[in-house]
């Protein structure tokens, strides 16, 4: 073959390959930082990929006529802001130990969280208790779960945590959790207004099941369940808006958010409130607006066949 032919050959089926990576969008807060390269599955486009065969019966368990509910906001529920926070930290920020209960599944510390690092839920939750820190400087994703401060902040206990590179694609092992029950990390899957402010979400989201099957699909690494059946959702699995949903009626802020779930979906992550899709607060969030999203249920949405997307 000729040469140049060979080269615009290779060309051509790249572009075959990556048709859906997108550019994700850098957090404000860390700007020379992506949230993972444009090929991790959390930036790949799923809107031309096909629906799941089981996709109607998975679709039914998580719930038809239950609607979408916005687990982040402006707004504060029982005193603390609505959503998973999380904060950027300096690269010279100073590192702390800590320990967790599921040692043998967790990143070793230290970690360098702040005394004043902003908690899900707020200091005296009894929910997921969730801590995220971004090294802006490294590009590296700090994430714990069931956060407890000791001492004052010189150390801390945690049930699990894991530390990302926010430069590469590098999951965790083979039947490990992170701070999220199916072994992703939890920034990626966040709803930010960020995001939302420049119009696009370029990235899938991250939701709750009630009842997720003892199973996992990549990216996923860890399931949550002791349940078998093939009708319920495995962690890792990924859905989408169908097509035909008509979003022009909903507010500015809430078709941002349908048209991503459009085009690249939302990972099932934890299980929880059946259609919970998560989202950092922020003062700018339309609460009223946000509600809306409980218009949109299961029966618009499908699951989608991810076997073909590449495995970075």
């Amino acid at each position: 073959m000729n040469i140049g032919k060979a080269a615009s050959a290779v060309l051509l089926v790249a572009m075959m390959i990556t048709p859906y990576a997108a550019n994700s969008h850098p957090i404000a807060e860390a700007p020379d930082c992506p949230v993972f390269p444009a090929d991790n599955h959390w930036n790949l486009r799923v809107d031309d990929l096909p629906v799941h065969d089981n996709s109607d019966a998975i679709i039914r368990n998580i719930g038809l006529d239950t609607g979408l509910h916005p687990d982040f906001g402006a707004g504060r529920w029982e005193g603390a802001r609505i959503g998973i926070p999380y904060v950027s930290v300096p690269g010279g920020q100073k590192k702390v130990p800590i320990s967790f209960y599921y040692g043998d599944e967790s990143d070793k510390g230290p970690y360098p969280i702040p005394k004043d690092v902003p908690i899900e839920g707020g200091k005296d939750s009894d929910g997921d208790r969730h801590v995220i820190v971004i090294d802006k400087q490294r590009c590296k994703l700090y994430e714990v779960f069931d956060a407890h401060k000791k001492d004052g902040g010189a150390r801390w206990r945690g049930g699990s945590g894991a530390i990302w590179d926010l430069r590469s694609n590098k999951m965790r092992p083979d039947g490990w959790t992170s701070a999220d029950a199916a072994g992703l990390p939890i920034f990626a899957g966040l709803a930010r207004y960020h995001d939302v402010k420049h119009g696009e979400i370029t990235h899938a989201l991250r939701f709750t099941v009630s009842e997720s099957r003892d199973a996992y699909i990549y990216p996923a690494s860890h399931s949550a369940s002791d349940k078998s059946s093939k009708d319920l959702p495995a962690m890792g699995q990924r859905v989408r808006l169908k097509q035909s949903f008509d979003i022009s009626g909903f507010p500015e802020q809430v078709q941002v958010v349908l048209r991503g779930l459009k085009v690249y979906g939302m990972i099932v992550a934890d299980n929880g409130s059946d259609w919970y899709i998560s989202g950092a607060p922020n003062k700018n969030w339309n609460d009223d607006a946000l509600h809306e999203l409980g218009e949109v249920v299961g029966r618009n949405f499908e699951v989608v066949d991810t076997s073909k997307l590449p495995k970075p």
